[in-house]
Protein backbone atom coordinates (compact mmCIF):
# COMPACT_ATOMS: atom_id res chain seq x y z
CA UNK A 1 0.00 0.00 0.00
CA UNK A 2 0.92 3.42 -0.79
CA UNK A 3 2.61 4.86 2.19
CA UNK A 4 1.53 8.74 1.69
CA UNK A 5 -0.10 10.25 4.65
CA UNK A 6 -2.99 11.55 2.83
CA UNK A 7 -3.84 8.06 1.41
CA UNK A 8 -6.45 6.23 3.39
CA UNK A 9 -5.33 2.72 3.11
CA UNK A 10 -8.47 -0.01 2.34
CA UNK A 11 -8.21 -3.56 2.20
CA UNK A 12 -10.79 -5.71 -0.12
CA UNK A 13 -11.43 -9.04 1.64
CA UNK A 14 -14.36 -10.79 0.07
CA UNK A 15 -14.01 -13.99 2.37
CA UNK A 16 -15.95 -16.04 1.49
CA UNK A 17 -19.78 -17.48 -0.34
CA UNK A 18 -21.19 -14.37 -1.98
CA UNK A 19 -18.88 -12.49 -0.66
CA UNK A 20 -16.49 -12.07 -3.14
CA UNK A 21 -19.46 -11.45 -5.48
CA UNK A 22 -20.94 -8.41 -4.10
CA UNK A 23 -16.95 -7.43 -3.16
CA UNK A 24 -16.43 -7.01 -6.52
CA UNK A 25 -19.67 -4.74 -7.18
CA UNK A 26 -18.52 -2.39 -4.15
CA UNK A 27 -14.62 -2.20 -5.59
CA UNK A 28 -15.96 -0.94 -8.93
CA UNK A 29 -17.32 2.12 -6.98
CA UNK A 30 -14.36 2.73 -4.94
CA UNK A 31 -12.75 2.61 -8.35
CA UNK A 32 -14.94 4.79 -9.53
CA UNK A 33 -15.25 7.41 -7.04
CA UNK A 34 -11.15 7.06 -7.08
CA UNK A 35 -11.04 7.99 -10.67
CA UNK A 36 -14.28 10.51 -11.06
CA UNK A 37 -14.25 12.08 -7.64
CA UNK A 38 -10.48 12.31 -6.51
CA UNK A 39 -11.06 10.36 -3.59
CA UNK A 40 -7.60 9.90 -1.97
CA UNK A 41 -7.26 6.19 -1.04
CA UNK A 42 -5.27 2.62 -2.08
CA UNK A 43 -6.91 -0.60 -2.31
CA UNK A 44 -5.44 -3.85 -1.48
CA UNK A 45 -7.14 -6.93 -2.06
CA UNK A 46 -6.84 -9.57 0.44
CA UNK A 47 -7.94 -13.76 0.63
CA UNK A 48 -10.13 -14.93 3.52
CA UNK A 49 -11.49 -18.17 4.12
CA UNK A 50 -11.57 -21.52 2.65
CA UNK A 51 -9.17 -20.83 -0.55
CA UNK A 52 -6.30 -19.67 1.51
CA UNK A 53 -6.68 -22.61 4.05
CA UNK A 54 -5.77 -24.60 1.49
CA UNK A 55 -2.68 -23.05 0.58
CA UNK A 56 -1.67 -21.98 3.61
CA UNK A 57 -3.25 -23.58 6.40
CA UNK A 58 -4.69 -20.82 7.70
CA UNK A 59 -8.33 -19.22 7.07
CA UNK A 60 -6.78 -15.97 7.73
CA UNK A 61 -3.10 -16.00 6.61
CA UNK A 62 0.05 -13.35 7.01
CA UNK A 63 -0.58 -11.11 4.15
CA UNK A 64 -4.04 -10.91 4.47
CA UNK A 65 -3.83 -10.16 8.27
CA UNK A 66 -0.72 -7.68 6.98
CA UNK A 67 -3.30 -6.06 4.87
CA UNK A 68 -5.88 -5.62 7.30
CA UNK A 69 -3.60 -4.16 9.80
CA UNK A 70 -2.14 -1.46 7.32
CA UNK A 71 -5.61 -0.94 6.63
CA UNK A 72 -8.14 2.42 7.53
CA UNK A 73 -10.54 0.59 6.60
CA UNK A 74 -11.65 -2.81 5.71
CA UNK A 75 -14.32 -3.54 2.98
CA UNK A 76 -15.61 -7.16 4.75
CA UNK A 77 -17.81 -9.42 2.01
CA UNK A 78 -18.57 -12.37 4.25
CA UNK A 79 -17.54 -15.92 6.12
CA UNK A 80 -19.41 -19.01 6.99
CA UNK A 81 -21.10 -21.69 4.66
CA UNK A 82 -20.68 -25.40 3.74
CA UNK A 83 -16.66 -24.81 3.71
CA UNK A 84 -16.64 -24.46 7.12
CA UNK A 85 -16.77 -28.00 7.42
CA UNK A 86 -13.49 -28.14 5.53
CA UNK A 87 -11.75 -26.01 7.93
CA UNK A 88 -10.58 -27.64 11.27
CA UNK A 89 -12.31 -25.45 14.10
CA UNK A 90 -9.50 -24.36 15.84
CA UNK A 91 -8.56 -22.90 12.48
CA UNK A 92 -11.39 -21.33 11.96
CA UNK A 93 -11.43 -19.88 15.53
CA UNK A 94 -7.96 -18.55 14.80
CA UNK A 95 -9.24 -16.19 12.25
CA UNK A 96 -12.42 -15.70 12.80
CA UNK A 97 -14.79 -12.70 12.51
CA UNK A 98 -15.35 -12.12 16.01
CA UNK A 99 -11.18 -12.11 17.08
CA UNK A 100 -11.19 -9.37 14.21
CA UNK A 101 -13.53 -7.33 16.01
CA UNK A 102 -11.90 -7.82 19.05
CA UNK A 103 -8.50 -7.39 17.38
CA UNK A 104 -9.29 -3.99 16.72
CA UNK A 105 -11.87 -3.15 18.74
CA UNK A 106 -14.46 -2.91 16.74
CA UNK A 107 -16.72 -2.02 19.61
CA UNK A 108 -19.97 -0.07 18.15
CA UNK A 109 -21.85 -1.62 14.69
CA UNK A 110 -23.73 1.39 13.18
CA UNK A 111 -26.52 -0.25 10.67
CA UNK A 112 -28.53 2.09 8.94
CA UNK A 113 -32.42 1.06 8.37
CA UNK A 114 -33.85 2.90 5.65
CA UNK A 115 -36.92 2.31 3.08
CA UNK A 116 -36.52 2.74 -0.18
CA UNK A 117 -39.88 4.06 -1.89
CA UNK A 118 -39.24 1.88 -4.86
CA UNK A 119 -39.20 -1.21 -3.05
CA UNK A 120 -42.73 -0.39 -1.33
CA UNK A 121 -44.45 -3.67 -3.97
CA UNK A 122 -41.61 -5.79 -2.76
CA UNK A 123 -41.03 -5.05 0.61
CA UNK A 124 -42.39 -7.95 3.36
CA UNK A 125 -44.42 -5.10 5.54
CA UNK A 126 -47.02 -2.55 3.96
CA UNK A 127 -46.26 0.19 2.11
CA UNK A 128 -47.83 2.82 4.88
CA UNK A 129 -45.58 1.25 7.36
CA UNK A 130 -42.20 1.63 5.53
CA UNK A 131 -43.43 5.42 4.82
CA UNK A 132 -40.48 7.32 6.31
CA UNK A 133 -38.53 4.96 7.67
CA UNK A 134 -34.86 6.01 8.15
CA UNK A 135 -33.27 4.87 11.50
CA UNK A 136 -29.99 3.70 12.46
CA UNK A 137 -29.41 0.81 14.84
CA UNK A 138 -25.75 0.19 17.13
CA UNK A 139 -25.12 -2.47 18.29
CA UNK A 140 -22.37 -3.33 21.04
CA UNK A 141 -19.73 -5.44 19.19
CA UNK A 142 -17.46 -6.93 21.24
CA UNK A 143 -18.35 -7.72 24.50
CA UNK A 144 -21.81 -9.67 25.82
CA UNK A 145 -22.09 -13.01 25.80
CA UNK A 146 -20.45 -13.62 22.73
CA UNK A 147 -17.56 -12.83 24.45
CA UNK A 148 -18.06 -13.76 28.09
CA UNK A 149 -16.25 -15.94 30.14
CA UNK A 150 -16.41 -19.23 31.06
CA UNK A 151 -17.79 -20.49 28.40
CA UNK A 152 -17.95 -24.34 27.08
CA UNK A 153 -19.99 -27.52 26.83
CA UNK A 154 -19.37 -29.90 29.94
CA UNK A 155 -20.82 -34.01 30.52
CA UNK A 156 -22.63 -33.71 33.72
CA UNK A 157 -22.02 -36.34 36.64
CA UNK A 158 -25.25 -37.80 35.26
CA UNK A 159 -24.57 -38.02 31.65
CA UNK A 160 -26.07 -35.01 30.38
CA UNK A 161 -24.44 -32.22 28.38
CA UNK A 162 -24.82 -29.04 29.23
CA UNK A 163 -23.64 -25.46 27.53
CA UNK A 164 -22.72 -22.51 28.88
CA UNK A 165 -22.56 -18.72 28.38
CA UNK A 166 -21.62 -15.85 30.09
CA UNK A 167 -23.63 -12.64 29.58
CA UNK A 168 -21.49 -9.66 30.75
CA UNK A 169 -20.97 -5.72 30.66
CA UNK A 170 -19.26 -3.62 32.33
CA UNK A 171 -19.60 0.40 33.03
CA UNK A 172 -16.71 0.85 30.61
CA UNK A 173 -18.31 -1.03 27.82
CA UNK A 174 -21.85 0.49 28.16
CA UNK A 175 -20.95 3.88 28.30
CA UNK A 176 -18.52 4.51 24.80
CA UNK A 177 -21.51 2.59 23.25
CA UNK A 178 -23.95 4.70 24.66
CA UNK A 179 -21.81 7.67 23.55
CA UNK A 180 -21.58 6.65 20.28
CA UNK A 181 -25.59 6.51 20.02
CA UNK A 182 -26.08 9.98 21.53
CA UNK A 183 -23.44 11.69 19.58
CA UNK A 184 -24.99 10.17 16.34
CA UNK A 185 -28.71 11.37 17.56
CA UNK A 186 -27.29 14.73 18.05
CA UNK A 187 -26.54 14.84 14.07
CA UNK A 188 -29.83 13.06 13.29
CA UNK A 189 -33.22 13.71 15.03
CA UNK A 190 -32.10 13.59 18.48
CA UNK A 191 -33.68 10.40 20.12
CA UNK A 192 -32.26 7.25 21.49
CA UNK A 193 -33.87 4.10 22.30
CA UNK A 194 -32.12 2.18 24.69
CA UNK A 195 -32.69 -1.48 23.92
CA UNK A 196 -32.76 -3.68 26.98
CA UNK A 197 -34.10 -6.65 29.11
CA UNK A 198 -34.36 -5.39 32.58
CA UNK A 199 -36.89 -7.14 33.54
CA UNK A 200 -35.01 -9.95 33.48
CA UNK A 201 -31.17 -9.51 33.51
CA UNK A 202 -28.94 -8.10 35.68
CA UNK A 203 -26.71 -7.11 32.64
CA UNK A 204 -29.37 -5.39 31.41
CA UNK A 205 -30.58 -3.55 34.87
CA UNK A 206 -26.72 -2.07 34.32
CA UNK A 207 -26.88 -1.35 30.81
CA UNK A 208 -30.31 1.24 31.50
CA UNK A 209 -28.37 2.03 34.60
CA UNK A 210 -25.45 3.44 33.45
CA UNK A 211 -27.53 4.70 30.11
CA UNK A 212 -29.47 7.07 32.32
CA UNK A 213 -26.46 8.48 34.00
CA UNK A 214 -24.49 9.03 30.86
CA UNK A 215 -27.84 10.69 29.65
CA UNK A 216 -27.71 13.24 32.77
CA UNK A 217 -24.57 13.41 32.85
CA UNK A 218 -23.74 14.56 29.03
CA UNK A 219 -26.64 13.96 26.55
CA UNK A 220 -29.36 15.78 28.19
CA UNK A 221 -30.63 17.26 24.95
CA UNK A 222 -31.06 14.08 23.68
CA UNK A 223 -34.54 12.57 23.96
CA UNK A 224 -33.69 8.94 25.89
CA UNK A 225 -36.43 6.18 25.47
CA UNK A 226 -36.28 2.75 26.93
CA UNK A 227 -37.54 -0.51 25.46
CA UNK A 228 -37.42 -4.40 26.37
CA UNK A 229 -35.93 -6.30 23.29
CA UNK A 230 -39.31 -8.27 22.95
CA UNK A 231 -41.12 -5.41 22.70
CA UNK A 232 -38.80 -3.51 20.16
CA UNK A 233 -39.16 -6.30 17.62
CA UNK A 234 -42.48 -5.42 17.26
CA UNK A 235 -42.23 -2.09 17.42
CA UNK A 236 -39.45 -2.78 14.44
CA UNK A 237 -42.65 -4.42 12.15
CA UNK A 238 -45.70 -2.08 14.06
CA UNK A 239 -44.16 1.14 13.50
CA UNK A 240 -40.52 1.53 12.74
CA UNK A 241 -40.33 4.77 11.70
CA UNK A 242 -40.43 6.11 15.13
CA UNK A 243 -37.29 5.09 15.45
CA UNK A 244 -34.04 7.75 15.01
CA UNK A 245 -31.26 5.74 16.87
CA UNK A 246 -31.35 2.83 18.70
CA UNK A 247 -28.38 1.14 20.95
CA UNK A 248 -28.14 -2.24 22.16
CA UNK A 249 -26.36 -5.00 23.30
CA UNK A 250 -24.67 -7.41 20.90
CA UNK A 251 -26.91 -10.08 20.59
CA UNK A 252 -30.06 -8.06 20.83
CA UNK A 253 -28.76 -6.11 18.43
CA UNK A 254 -28.11 -9.11 15.71
CA UNK A 255 -31.33 -10.39 16.11
CA UNK A 256 -32.75 -7.24 16.18
CA UNK A 257 -31.12 -5.92 12.59
CA UNK A 258 -32.20 -8.59 10.98
CA UNK A 259 -35.63 -7.98 12.08
CA UNK A 260 -35.27 -4.60 11.01
CA UNK A 261 -34.19 -6.15 7.48
CA UNK A 262 -37.46 -6.61 6.63
CA UNK A 263 -38.36 -2.53 6.90
CA UNK A 264 -35.65 -1.70 3.97
CA UNK A 265 -37.25 -4.83 1.74
CA UNK A 266 -34.18 -7.47 1.98
CA UNK A 267 -31.25 -8.73 3.99
CA UNK A 268 -29.46 -7.85 0.84
CA UNK A 269 -29.86 -3.98 0.90
CA UNK A 270 -28.59 -3.47 4.78
CA UNK A 271 -24.88 -1.92 5.24
CA UNK A 272 -22.99 -1.31 8.31
CA UNK A 273 -19.95 -0.14 9.56
CA UNK A 274 -18.14 -1.59 12.75
CA UNK A 275 -16.03 1.10 14.53
CA UNK A 276 -12.93 1.53 17.18
CA UNK A 277 -11.92 4.18 19.38
CA UNK A 278 -10.81 7.24 17.90
CA UNK A 279 -6.03 6.99 18.00
CA UNK A 280 -4.20 10.22 18.60
CA UNK A 281 -3.97 11.29 15.03
CA UNK A 282 -8.28 11.58 15.00
CA UNK A 283 -8.84 8.13 12.96
CA UNK A 284 -10.41 5.33 14.06
CA UNK A 285 -10.30 1.84 12.47
CA UNK A 286 -13.14 0.63 10.67
CA UNK A 287 -14.51 -2.64 9.25
CA UNK A 288 -17.60 -2.18 6.52
CA UNK A 289 -19.85 -5.18 5.42
CA UNK A 290 -22.99 -5.71 4.57
CA UNK A 291 -25.13 -7.32 7.06
CA UNK A 292 -26.13 -10.82 5.06
CA UNK A 293 -24.18 -13.74 5.84
CA UNK A 294 -22.49 -15.67 3.12
CA UNK A 295 -25.50 -17.38 1.72
CA UNK A 296 -23.88 -20.68 0.73
CA UNK A 297 -27.15 -21.61 -1.32
CA UNK A 298 -26.99 -19.12 -4.06
CA UNK A 299 -23.12 -18.68 -3.76
CA UNK A 300 -21.26 -18.81 -7.52
CA UNK A 301 -24.78 -18.32 -9.54
CA UNK A 302 -23.75 -14.57 -9.80
CA UNK A 303 -27.45 -13.61 -8.51
CA UNK A 304 -26.36 -11.96 -4.82
CA UNK A 305 -27.66 -8.29 -4.26
CA UNK A 306 -24.65 -6.37 -3.74
CA UNK A 307 -26.52 -3.15 -2.86
CA UNK A 308 -25.90 -3.77 0.76
CA UNK A 309 -22.04 -4.10 0.08
CA UNK A 310 -21.81 -1.12 -2.43
CA UNK A 311 -23.82 0.89 0.50
CA UNK A 312 -21.70 -0.05 3.11
CA UNK A 313 -18.96 1.72 0.77
CA UNK A 314 -21.52 5.09 1.23
CA UNK A 315 -20.90 4.20 4.43
CA UNK A 316 -16.72 4.47 4.31
CA UNK A 317 -16.73 7.14 2.08
CA UNK A 318 -18.97 9.12 5.19
CA UNK A 319 -17.70 8.09 8.34
CA UNK A 320 -13.75 6.99 7.25
CA UNK A 321 -13.02 9.33 3.99
CA UNK A 322 -14.75 11.87 5.69
CA UNK A 323 -16.57 12.40 2.41
CA UNK A 324 -20.28 13.03 2.86
CA UNK A 325 -21.32 14.88 -0.36
CA UNK A 326 -19.65 11.94 -1.74
CA UNK A 327 -21.49 9.85 0.20
CA UNK A 328 -24.69 10.92 -0.54
CA UNK A 329 -24.02 10.67 -3.98
CA UNK A 330 -23.73 7.05 -4.09
CA UNK A 331 -26.75 6.79 -1.96
CA UNK A 332 -28.82 8.55 -4.43
CA UNK A 333 -27.49 6.45 -7.34
CA UNK A 334 -28.94 3.48 -5.34
CA UNK A 335 -32.01 5.24 -5.38
CA UNK A 336 -31.76 6.26 -8.71
CA UNK A 337 -30.89 2.75 -9.99
CA UNK A 338 -34.02 1.29 -7.96
CA UNK A 339 -36.18 3.59 -9.19
CA UNK A 340 -35.44 2.71 -12.76
CA UNK A 341 -36.48 -0.79 -12.40
CA UNK A 342 -32.96 -2.51 -11.17
CA UNK A 343 -33.91 -5.55 -9.33
CA UNK A 344 -32.04 -8.72 -8.36
CA UNK A 345 -34.02 -11.63 -7.67
CA UNK A 346 -34.15 -10.72 -3.48
CA UNK A 347 -36.23 -7.20 -4.35
CA UNK A 348 -37.58 -8.24 -7.39
CA UNK A 349 -41.45 -7.99 -7.67
CA UNK A 350 -43.68 -10.50 -9.58
CA UNK A 351 -42.84 -10.51 -13.01
CA UNK A 352 -40.17 -7.82 -12.77
CA UNK A 353 -36.49 -8.55 -15.06
CA UNK A 354 -34.34 -9.91 -12.32
CA UNK A 355 -30.53 -8.58 -12.75
CA UNK A 356 -27.19 -10.52 -12.26
CA UNK A 357 -24.78 -9.65 -9.11
CA UNK A 358 -22.86 -7.67 -12.08
CA UNK A 359 -25.78 -6.40 -14.02
CA UNK A 360 -27.06 -4.64 -10.56
CA UNK A 361 -23.19 -2.82 -10.14
CA UNK A 362 -23.80 -1.52 -13.58
CA UNK A 363 -26.95 -0.44 -12.63
CA UNK A 364 -25.34 1.64 -9.81
CA UNK A 365 -22.29 2.71 -11.88
CA UNK A 366 -24.64 4.46 -14.83
CA UNK A 367 -26.50 5.77 -12.06
CA UNK A 368 -23.47 7.45 -10.35
CA UNK A 369 -22.67 8.82 -14.03
CA UNK A 370 -26.09 10.33 -14.63
CA UNK A 371 -26.33 11.71 -10.97
CA UNK A 372 -22.74 12.77 -11.04
CA UNK A 373 -23.39 14.83 -14.33
CA UNK A 374 -26.39 16.35 -13.07
CA UNK A 375 -24.63 17.41 -10.14
CA UNK A 376 -21.86 19.52 -12.31
CA UNK A 377 -24.80 20.94 -14.80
Amino acid sequence: MSTQSNMIKVAVVGGEGIGPEVTTQSRRVLEWFAANRGVPMTLRDAEYGLIPYLKTGKVLPEDTAEAMDEADAILWGATGGPETTEVPAAARKAGSLLGLRSKYDLYANLRPIVASPSLSASAPLKAEVLDGVDFVIIRELTSGIYFGEPRGIETLPDGQRRGFNTEQYTTNQIRRVARAAFELARTRRGKVCSVDKANVLETSVVWREEMIALHKEEFSDVELTHLYVDNAAMQIVREPRQFDVMVTGNIFGDILSDCAAMASGSLGMLPSASLGPVDRYGRRKALYEPVHGSAPDIAGKGIANPLGSILSVAMLLRLTLNRPEDADLLEQAVQTALASGARTADIAEAGAKRLSTVEMGDAVLRALDKVSAKENA
